[in-house]
């Protein structure tokens, strides 16, 4: 990726962003996975190098931590699956599955969560009913019990998340929801 000196200018500025980062989301923990802390350091510069890069203006501390965490985020996702794949390749395997413990998975809900509330703040009021139904199907409710709540029809809910999905896909900052969402 190549920088203006500017943006280079802004990335020097802001390393310290990276390191609160993984302070804030790593809480003590000196790796994930196989990944050290200073393995995720390198992988948040690639966000903030990506941040400075693409900044319109605005509060870039706020977009940098966002994109610096949802890197962080694909990475470690992407190791996963490479993991789950050599796992079935080694095993011959046609599923597996990922045990992960209760605090871990509370952890990642909450920050899925969070993510979706925050798209819901400037999205466009049918997106932000997708978005409802989101969060409804994360705690297990079907598309025709969300309609029976909602008001309207699977067939309306399946098109409301359609579109939360395509809105949020539009947010890079978002990205690592919807790889989470799908796994």
């Amino acid at each position: 990726m190549k920088l203006t000196r500017e943006q280079q200018i802004k990335v020097e500025e802001n390393m310290g962003l990276v390191g609160q980062v993984l302070k804030d989301k790593l809480r003590g923990q000196s790796a994930v996975g196989s990944y050290t802390r200073e393995d995720l350091f390198q992988v948040g510069c690639i966000g903030l190098c990506k941040a400075a890069a693409t900044d319109k203006g605005g509060t870039f501390s706020t977009y940098a931590y966002r994109l610096i965490w949802h890197e962080i985020c694909d990475e470690l996702v992407k190791a996963n699956k490479q993991v789950n794949r050599e796992v079935l390749d080694e095993n011959e395997l046609s599923f597996i599955d990922v045990i992960v413990d209760e605090e871990q998975k509370a952890e990642l809900n909450l920050d899925v969560f969070r993510e979706l509330l925050d798209a819901k703040e400037v999205a466009p009021p049918h997106v932000v009913k997708g978005i409802d139904a989101m969060i409804l199907m994360a705690k297990g409710y079907t598309c025709r019990e969300i309609g029976e709540k909602m008001g309207a029809t699977d067939n309306l809910v399946s098109a409301w998340v359609s579109k939360a999905r395509k809105f949020l896909k539009g947010r890079p900052q978002s990205a690592a929801v919807l790889e989470l969402y799908a796994a």
